[in-house]
């Protein structure tokens, strides 16, 4: 836990998924937009690593963060080759076709405290008698999320890729693709429990705060299952549309969460009868966080029940995952110690709540 409480939090350094929007035009042309995170890309800093510092390179995907567009454009300009070798497109014959960059967008440098996301363009020319194609890149570019016909409600498809896995077989236009439930399923489960673990350092961290307060399974339980009924409703509502609210104000709350839970974790030594209806509180916003991703990969009408549940149960599968390795490493050795409180409990609670400090400070004040 103490070494989970150590992390280094800085946002930047988070390598989150491609975002490969495809779609094909009347010249017969597919095209693909792709939204990266550039300087890890250029930097050689691959999906082994779930965060920048990692990697020997870091220095060289510091200095690219802090490059102007122009200067990052040229950079990518030495890269592209490479870049282009590591993506494969081929139709039904297995045929790999050929790729073109038509635009590459880099935003101005801003808050160096969040990733950049810049956009390449691509095309690449159908071949005659093209019935489908299938995209896939080098395991190298890590993971990435493929969008399809956005725009176009009876043709729409998403799916998740990792270790240079490839899509279905995407039909040209006029078709709808057809995607197994099971395969969607599957995907946004990943999804949901990829968040969490190892994403999701402040869900993770909320979730670790509650038990150290609750460390018997009965009233840790009470207070899971009213989180999780929470997040589940925003996240339904969010994802619908219903109900909107920024990330600017979503996440410093979130942040503020932590620190409430951790705070209170310090100055008592028993669950009140308030904290389960807190703990709901925050859950709604939980929830809302956790929209954000899914409007992010995007989901298919066709399957949005099926696509809203997984990735929900991937979600709790990871906050179950972490509540039992606390439970497994620490509550069951030590939780009846007489120490367990002064030791490990308001120690580890004041660690959290410095770190949901910081966020809520970073997101805000020096965001």
């Amino acid at each position: 836990m103490l070494s989970l409480c150590c992390v280094h939090i800085a946002w930047s350094h988070e390598i989150r998924p491609a975002i490969v929007d495809l779609s094909f035009n009347k010249q017969r042309q597919v095209e693909f937009t792709i939204t990266l995170n550039l300087e890890a890309l250029i930097a050689d800093i691959g999906p082994e690593h779930n965060d920048t510092t990692e990697s020997q390179n870091a220095t060289v995907y510091d200095a690219l963060r802090v490059l102007p567009p122009k200067e990052l454009t040229q950079e990518f300009e030495t890269f592209k080759d490479q870049f282009l070798q590591g993506i494969f497109i081929r139709d039904q014959t297995d045929a790999r076709l050929i790729i073109q960059v038509t635009s590459i967008t880099v935003p101005e440098v801003g808050d160096t405290d969040l990733a950049r996301s810049s956009e390449i363009s691509l095309t690449a020319s159908l071949p005659l008698g093209a019935e489908n194609i299938v995209w896939s890149w080098d395991e190298r570019f890590g993971a990435n999320i493929v969008r399809v016909g956005a725009k176009d409600a009876d043709n729409e498809y998403s799916i998740y890729l990792t270790r240079g896995e490839a899509t279905d077989p995407i039909p040209v236009v006029g078709r709808n693709i057809a995607q197994a439930a099971v395969s969607v399923f599957w995907n946004y489960l990943v999804i949901g429990f990829t968040h969490i673990l190892p994403k999701g350092l402040d869900h993770i961290l909320f979730v670790v705060g509650l038990f150290l307060l609750s460390t018997r399974i009965r009233p840790l339980v009470f207070q899971v299952t009213s989180f999780t009924i929470a997040h589940t409703i925003t996240l339904a509502l969010a994802t619908t549309g219903v109900v909107h609210l920024s990330p600017a104000i979503v996440e410093p709350l979130i942040a503020l969460s932590i620190v409430y839970v951790c705070v209170e974790n310090i100055y008592t030594d028993k669950l009140q009868s308030w904290r389960p209806v807190i703990v709901f509180g925050f859950g709604l916003l939980h929830g809302l966080g956790f929209a954000g991703v899914l409007s992010e990969v995007g989901i298919s009408p066709t399957y949005f029940v099926t696509a809203l549940v997984s990735f929900n149960l991937g979600v709790e599968l990871g906050q179950i995952t972490v509540i039992v390795a606390c439970f497994l490493l620490i509550g069951f050795w030590f939780r009846d110690r007489p120490w367990y409180r002064s030791v490990i409990t308001i120690p580890a609670s004041i660690v959290i709540a410095a770190i949901g400090s910081y966020w809520f400070l970073q997101r805000t004040l020096l965001s």
